[in-house]
């Protein structure tokens, strides 16, 4: 089964900005490290959500608003797919995502296929 990976930055990217060089150069080896498991097809980082546009379109006008539509503490700061033999792999590979230990947060999602 496929699954994405949304990476919620939540406080991780304070927490690591606040570790010393070598805890941080250890966080950017796991992030590398998940990107080469097996199954796993990495995504790309994303930048932060202030520099967003929202576009809504309401009465046949489209509407751009500059930075996220909410305020989150939870902003989607990457993403990446993994095929797992279920919901347990997953959250496995999920558990290796290092946001996930530093105040962020993994949201698994099964693709839709077909």
């Amino acid at each position: 089964m496929k699954y994405m990976l949304l990476i919620n930055q939540g406080t991780a990217l304070e927490v690591q900005a606040a570790l010393p060089p070598d805890e941080q150069a250890t966080v950017w080896r796991d992030y590398q490290a998940v990107n080469e498991t097996p199954g796993v097809t990495p995504g790309q980082r994303m930048a932060s959500p202030d520099s967003a546009t929202t576009v809504r379109v309401e009465d046949g006008r489209t509407l751009t608003t500059d930075g996220p539509f909410v305020e989150t503490k939870e902003a989607l700061g990457g993403y990446l797919f993994v095929e797992a033999d279920d919901i347990d792999g997953a959250i496995a590979v999920a558990a290796l995502i290092p946001a996930a230990r530093y105040g962020g947060a993994v949201e698994i999602r099964p693709l839709v296929e077909g």
